[in-house]
């Protein structure tokens, strides 16, 4: 038997329901703010993600799937998002009439790490990406933005944590001194942190490896490292959130795991799932559409992660799938023809239908319509066809009434629609 390749995984019924409510909210919220849905490939040039993610990222060295094409290309499984987005946004010009743009976009990336529970090497991100706004007004709107969709799915125990990583004129001077401090540390730390220190400082920060987070201790703080524009950009990012009521940490120690980020970064951490506490985050790359060929024009944005956000909620136990309104229970070859056309009017009038297809017995077809959790099951045999009636049932207290057959589809949209809008 074939069986699923390690690290990926089916999304089944009911969750399947689950992540649709996600993503059907998720549209919801940003297209109240703004955005419109980008749709990309999920193969690209191996150029994009090394030249935006960066060579030394732990993603670009271990991490993606690459392979050549039959030309001898190098093409990669996107591992994430925001570099296809701005591919796409440089690519069709999309500056050019007005660089202002937002963009959602919601599938799949494909990582090889290591498998375990809430990390998959097929997972799935909601990413929101905006480009030519570099106020801060934009930064804190995203972190708002981000908390209001948590609080519409009902996701509990979220705090925002945010940090500014500075920007080129600023940045390394900080890189200089963490690189200091970290030379008398080289022996405490792990085998990747001491290939990084020298070259990439600001991924030691990133290790969650504990030896690692231990010999920060004491480490030069970003923001004692600051620019004025770039503490001026931060503290309207903070006061703006205290103004929209978003209570946030600051966190000297986030600097997310991509090379393009600068200013604002933040996370949306939880407590519900263990050691993996990010469920988002994101920030601004202002220097990423131009590294890849376009314009000078700022850029922010943010991701979630489908996977974890979808294990939260089911440890919430909400049920999301949809119930069948009614089952029909369809005696002999002409009655089931019958309710067979009743299925497909009912069903196009958007009334969740079932029936029996192999004319089994009523007590076998009523334990289906049991566990399908039909409202009503409606009974038609040979019996009621010749009277003109059907008998339907209703499941929850079991009351019975006869329908006309001439009435009958007319008289099931009435019933189910009402129910419906009392549900």
């Amino acid at each position: 038997m074939i069986q699923l390749i390690r690290g990926f995984k089916d999304i089944l019924p009911p969750e399947s329901a689950l992540w649709q409510h996600i993503e059907r909210t998720a549209i919801g919220v940003f297209e109240n703010f703004g955005f419109r849905e980008i749709r990309l490939p999920i193969l690209e040039q191996t150029a994009l993600f090394a030249r935006s993610i960066g060579e030394d990222t732990d993603i670009v060295e271990k991490e993606m799937y690459t392979f050549p094409d039959r030309k001898g290309d190098l093409v990669t499984l996107r591992p994430e998002a925001t570099a296809g987005v701005v591919r796409s946004y440089i690519q069709h010009k999309l500056h050019a009439e007005d660089p202002v743009r937002k963009f959602y976009t919601i599938g799949p990336m494909f990582r090889r790490e290591r498998p375990q529970k809430g990390r998959y090497r097929q997972f799935y991100q909601i990413n929101a990406e905006v480009f030519g706004i570099a106020s801060p007004l934009m930064d804190a709107q995203l972190i708002y933005m981000l908390m209001k969709l948590f609080q519409k799915l009902r996701v509990k125990d979220i705090a925002a944590h945010i940090n500014s990583l500075g920007c080129p004129a600023c940045r390394p001077e900080f890189k200089s001194a963490l690189r200091v401090f970290l030379s008398d540390k080289t022996g405490s730390l792990c085998s990747d942190c001491q290939k990084r220190w020298m070259n990439n400082p600001l991924r030691v920060l990133d290790c969650k490896v504990p030896a690692c987070r231990e010999a920060l201790t004491g480490a030069p703080m970003l923001s004692g490292h600051l620019c004025p524009d770039c503490r001026s950009h931060f503290n309207a990012v903070k006061t703006w959130l205290d103004e929209l009521k978003i209570g946030y940490l600051v966190d000297d120690r986030l600097v997310r795991g991509l090379d393009y980020y600068t200013r604002t970064t933040f996370e949306i951490q939880t407590g519900a799932l263990g050691a993996q506490s990010a469920v988002a985050g994101g920030g601004r790359y202002d220097g990423l559409v131009k590294a890849l060929g376009g314009p000078d024009i700022p850029a922010v944005g943010f991701a979630i992660g489908f996977d974890r956000l979808a294990a939260i909620l089911e440890q919430e136990e909400t049920g999301h799938s949809r119930r069948t309104d009614v089952y029909l229970a369809a005696l002999g070859e002409d009655c089931r023809d019958l309710a067979f056309g009743w299925v497909c009017t009912l069903a196009g009038m958007g009334i969740l239908v079932e029936m029996d297809f192999e004319s089994r017995s009523l007590k076998s077809q009523m334990k289906r319509a049991d566990r399908s959790g039909a409202a009503y099951v409606l009974i038609l045999g040979e019996n009621e066809m010749k009277q003109g009636l059907a008998v339907l049932r209703n499941l929850a207290t079991r009351i019975q009434e006869e329908i006309p057959l001439d009435r009958l589809v007319d008289t099931l949209e009435q019933k189910i629609k009402k129910k419906q809008s009392t549900d």
